[in-house]
């Protein structure tokens, strides 16, 4: 039977993702780890880890082990953490994954003032791009944009906010037939695959709501930018139709009087489906400092938008 600083030496190996970077975070010499991720391979009489120069990576049977012990890790992680966090500020390294068009300047403001509020956290943010990432150990929190339900893995989502979406365009830079019709009432859905629309990724459907169905759409156009700020500029250059949260034009209306004031949004027949922001964890057992930055998010972000 393994003892629980084994499994907490392994789980740590694990999520750190190389002998180096656990070795320092648990703070034993890199040699130490090696020799007792050895003994534990040998007292379960399996290999945990397929190790090279460049990477390491779970084995099945590393992987049932990794899965079955960190909750349990995590469970007493937090037990020692809320006994601490009676007498002190929560603390620790805090990973965190959010996806590349993700409102930063927000995010940016939020990490400040909470970095400052909370002193011993440290905060590691990375951005990724794309589709819902796939599992990785080594961070505590993944924030994800989405339009339709998650789909399954291994994370736990829970679901934050939702922020209505419209279809804009610019009238001044769209003239005749075009420009006609987009300023009739009974616009539909379908009328967009006769237009140029500024995509956030190339081939997916834009969705919209229609009574209790969801219908998709298939679009077409030149420009593909994932970055909303830069597909309300484009929009603004007469390059197309495009879909944005609110926000987006809110802010950068506040923030200048003449970007996004020629804008207009275009009514539809049927209502844009809203954007989701979720947040993908790995244990419902969330540490001290995890949920700390969860709740001040949630209390927070909401003023910025």
């Amino acid at each position: 039977m393994s003892n629980l600083d084994d499994l907490h030496l392994f789980v740590s190996l694990v999520e750190a993702g190389s002998f180096t970077a656990a070795a320092k975070d648990l703070g034993i010499a890199k040699s130490k780890l090696s020799r007792r991720l050895v003994l534990l391979e040998k007292k379960l009489g399996c290999e945990l880890l397929l190790r090279t120069t460049r990477k390491q990576e779970l084995t099945d049977s590393g992987r049932l082990l990794f899965c079955a012990s960190k909750e349990h890790i995590d469970a007493l992680a937090k037990v020692e953490e809320e006994l601490s966090s009676s007498l002190h500020q929560p603390q620790g390294k805090l990973n965190i994954l959010l996806p590349l068009e993700f409102f930063n300047q927000i995010i940016s403001t939020l990490i400040g003032d909470f970095l400052t509020r909370y002193p011993k956290i440290h905060l590691h943010c990375q951005h990724y791009s794309g589709s819902v990432p796939e599992f990785d150990p080594k961070f505590d929190l993944c924030f994800v944009l989405h339009e339709q339900t998650l789909p399954t893995t291994n994370w736990i989502a829970k679901e934050l906010l939702s922020f209505p979406q419209s279809i804009y365009y610019s009238p001044s830079k769209l003239s005749g037939i075009e420009g006609n019709l987009l300023q009739e009432q009974a616009f539909k859905p379908e009328h967009l695959n006769k237009h140029d629309c500024i995509q956030d990724e190339e081939g997916q459907p834009w969705h919209f709501r229609h009574g209790d169905n969801i219908e998709q759409v298939n679009v077409n156009g030149r420009v593909v930018l994932s970055s909303p700020e830069m597909r309300l500029r484009a929009a603004e250059q007469g390059l197309g139709l495009c879909k944005l949260p609110d926000y987006v034009l809110k802010n950068s209306v506040l923030k200048s009087s003449s970007p996004a004031q020629s804008l207009q949004r275009l009514s539809l027949s049927h209502e844009s489906v809203a954007q989701r922001l979720s947040v993908l964890y790995q244990s419902r057992h969330v540490a001290s400092k995890t949920r700390t930055f969860l709740d001040y998010f949630q209390s927070n972000v909401g003023q910025l938008l």
